[in-house]
């Protein structure tokens, strides 16, 4: 007997229905992308590890899937150095590629490589896969898609203001309900500095960014391993329990990173931010989230993140500033900003909340039923017709009990059935039956149908 096929953990097929549902939430992404002067790229799915390594921190270079080098990849590769077992060592020297973490890296890249092709500012978005050598769990994967929007080559804050208008726009074409979180790196930055801890900001941030998945106590207790001392944590627990008015929270951090130059720039940038965001009608609530920290060690600005209102299921969308990320390839100087909404959470979250639209249901309108003979010759017509006319149709393939073919279009979701026989081919008529509520009706052509449906 053989064994059944399987597919990688972490990765999924995706049946019809899910298929359509997905583009649904691509098409409405990139719909609103267009509407902000978004233009498209691609990149391929496959980097240079001398792209890929050092962008994400120590955590993010261990989940890059490596690829091995084509041929003979131990050719060059010593018995000595296999027998220490050194897999950081050994992978370098067998593996030149990797699949792309993110998109905004092989972005960053592309900016330098194709400089004297595009114009700043730039204003790009990306919906492609990318790959993540993560435990699988629910609402994590190891493939998924990213949708990206991304503005390099300009240093002003409106930039974060369209961003969030972005995010707003979407949620609330997607029927989703969601809260929206901002912070800034160089507040995080100042609250170190004031510590004393300046010299750990990297390991600082991606301890916090930790709070959803290892709690308040988790956290403090890996700061505590950094060799944090107690009035500092003490500190750092008032600022990840502070909640509040927009106005009186900023107040608050402003007070503790009062001696911060950068931390007082954070404060300000957050400041001038929700000054416009006050002149928007958004749906979403906006709000300071004083713990977010996003763990990515390229963020030196601004940091949004965005979690469904109703259901706990981590980040449905993120993003933030980095003002160099183009230096570490030869271009120095270019600021960029950019949020990525998670296809796949999103996906969870419509379909657990059951916000999908039903009209998603199925792909064919109409589907014609098959008695042969002169009948397969007036559906192929009809179905023609309806074609030109934009209106998805199909004519079942075989001649099989009328019984048959009915629970076809049921199982696919069709939603009309059109029934051509000897006795509407003689009166010229098409019948349809309306496969939700069992109605039927006679008419002499395709328009007045589509002018009245059943």
């Amino acid at each position: 007997m053989s064994l059944k096929p399987s597919i990688p953990k972490g990765t999924r097929d995706f049946l019809p229905l899910e298929t359509i549902r997905r583009n649904y939430i691509f098409d409405t992404i990139r719909d609103v992308f267009s509407l902000f002067g978004y233009q498209p790229i691609e990149t391929p799915a496959m980097e240079n590890l001398t792209t890929l390594l050092g962008k994400y921190g120590e955590e993010g270079d261990k989940l890059l899937f490596r690829i091995l080098n084509s041929g003979d990849y131990l050719s060059g590769v010593s018995d000595e150095l296999l027998a220490e077992r050194n897999i950081a060592t050994l992978s370098s020297r067998i593996c030149e590629k990797g699949l792309r973490y993110d998109l905004t890296v092989p972005f960053a890249r592309f900016v330098v490589q194709h400089r004297n092709d595009i114009t700043f500012p730039f204003k790009r978005y990306q919906i492609q896969p990318v790959w993540r050598a993560d435990r699988p769990q629910k609402g994590r994967y190891r493939e998924f898609f990213q949708c990206d929007a991304d503005v390099i080559g300009s240093n002003s804050l409106l930039n974060e203001v369209e961003l969030i208008q972005i995010i707003d726009l979407v949620f609330t074409k997607l029927g989703l309900k969601v809260e929206i979180q901002v912070n800034n790196r160089k507040i995080l930055a100042g609250i170190a500095q004031v510590l004393g801890i300046g010299d750990k900001l990297i390991p600082f941030t991606v301890a916090i960014d930790k709070l959803d998945k290892i709690g308040t106590e988790g956290v403090l207790e890996e700061l505590k391993s950094l060799g944090i001392d107690s009035d500092a944590l003490k500190m750092i627990l008032s600022v990840l329990k502070m909640k509040g008015e927009t106005t009186a929270l900023l107040g608050s951090l402003k007070q503790i990173v009062s001696t911060s130059d950068q931390g007082l720039k954070g404060i300000e940038e957050l400041e001038t931010i929700f000054t416009h965001l006050k002149s928007l009608d958004l749906n979403s609530e906006v709000i300071v989230g004083p713990s977010l920290a996003r763990g990515l060690n390229y963020y030196t600005g601004a940091i949004i993140e965005v979690k469904a209102a109703d259901i706990r299921i981590g980040s449905v969308c993120g993003g933030g500033r980095y003002d160099d990320l183009t230096g570490i390839f030869g271009l120095p100087g270019i600021s960029g900003v950019g949020i990525s909404f998670g296809a796949e959470r999103i996906y969870d979250v419509l379909d657990e909340l059951n916000l999908f639209p039903d009209n998603l249901a199925g792909s064919a309108k109409i589907m014609f039923v098959n008695f042969g003979g002169k009948s397969i010759e007036e559906s192929i017509k009809y179905s023609d017709e309806l074609r030109k006319k934009g209106v998805a149709s199909i004519l079942y393939p075989d001649e099989a009990k009328l019984k048959k073919q009915f629970a076809y279009a049921d199982s696919l979701n069709i939603p009309y059935v059109a029934i051509i026989g000897d006795e509407e081919i003689e009166n010229k008529v098409i019948n349809i039956k309306n496969m939700k509520t069992g109605e039927q009706a006679t008419f002499k052509n395709i328009d007045l149908f589509l002018q009245n449906p059943v």
